[in-house]
Order: C-alpha cells, then sequence, then structure tokens
C-alpha cells in the first residue's frame, strides 16, 4: 500500500483537508490510527463530523503524532487502497517544547517513506511561503513525488498568495 504523507506549517488546514477529502469520497466514518513518537500506537474509529471536532483547533500544534487512515481511491475502473497520513506541523526556529520537536522529527522520518507528499500552504497568510516552507520543498523535492496545495483559497489575499505560491516555486525551489 502506497502511503501519501501531507505535511505542511501549523494551522495551514492538513487535517481538514484529510477529514474532507475521505469525504469526498463517500465515507461517512473513518478510522484513524495514531503512531506516536514513542512507538505507541491505538487506533480510533469517528464519524468524520466528530473527527473534525476532535482533531480541528485554532491552536498551534493540535496534530501531535502522525494520524493515518487507509482509502480507497479511484483508480481507472478500479479502487487503490493507499495510507493517507496526516502529520504534525512545522513552524520556524526549533519549538521549545519537548512533544513538539519529537512530532517534527518524527514528520521528517517519514517524508522518506512516502510515495507522494503533498506540501500544504496557506495561500491566505501574507507570508504564504516561509522559511520552513523553503526547506521543506527542497528537501521533499529531491526525492520525487512532490506535490504542493495551496489551502484557503476561499479567504481573502488568497489570490496573491496563491501568484506568490507559484512565482517563489518557480523561481527559487
Amino acid at each position: 500500500m502506497q502511503q501519501c504523507l501531507v505535511i505542511g506549517r501549523t494551522n495551514v488546514g492538513k487535517t481538514a483537508f484529510v477529514l474532507n477529502f475521505a469525504e469526498y469520497l463517500g465515507l461517512s466514518r473513518v478510522e484513524i490510527t495514531f503512531n506516536y513518537p514513542d512507538g505507541f500506537a491505538t487506533k480510533q474509529t469517528f464519524r468524520i463530523d466528530h473527527a473534525r471536532q476532535e482533531l480541528i483547533g485554532r491552536g498551534q500544534h493540535k496534530t501531535r503524532c502522525l494520524q493515518a487512515l487507509e482509502i480507497d481511491v479511484p483508480a481507472g475502473k478500479t479502487k487503490k487502497r493507499i495510507l493517507l497520513t496526516d502529520s504534525s506541523g512545522f513552524s520556524d526556529g526549533i519549538p521549545s517544547e519537548q512533544a513538539v520537536r519529537q512530532a517534527a522529527a518524527q514528520t521528517l522520518l517519514e517524508i522518506k517513506k512516502a510515495a507522494l507528499v503533498l506540501h500544504m500552504l496557506d495561500a491566505s497568510s501574507a507570508h504564504a511561503v516561509g522559511e520552513v516552507d523553503r526547506q521543506i520543498a527542497n528537501y521533499a523535492d529531491t526525492r520525487g513525488g512532490y506535490v504542493i496545495l495551496a489551502n484557503k483559497m476561499d479567504l481573502p489575499q488568497a489570490r496573491a498568495g496563491l501568484a506568490l505560491i507559484r512565482q517563489q516555486s518557480l523561481n527559487s525551489w
């Protein structure tokens, strides 16, 4: 089974994307495997709406481990099972909290294993592309299977942010 890893800075919408994608594919419930940096793993089944309430928050670093779900995606006339993995968010600088540092390290290690890396950027942010995004792009792009997703396109300033993302990705990555 191929792994698709969703990465990006904190609060760009990684968890919301994973849950919305699962719902788009027709799922009303998801079984999520929580893989913690210390090696502990647990599974929990959620209704999509309940998963949104439990797993999405406005605060920084709500996701502190890899959250994976197996889903079937259309592939021609058949379906292909993938492991869609949500990850903890990156931030500029070194986080002071050890659990956040461990979660970031876990995500970096997972990039090597993933068949596809979806790098999510917040297009509505004045700083849509930060230094940590450039570093992620430079690292992930060298291994193939790398895609940039511009999120929050419904918000003000998103068009300007998308133009910035396009310009920076073409000129400097």
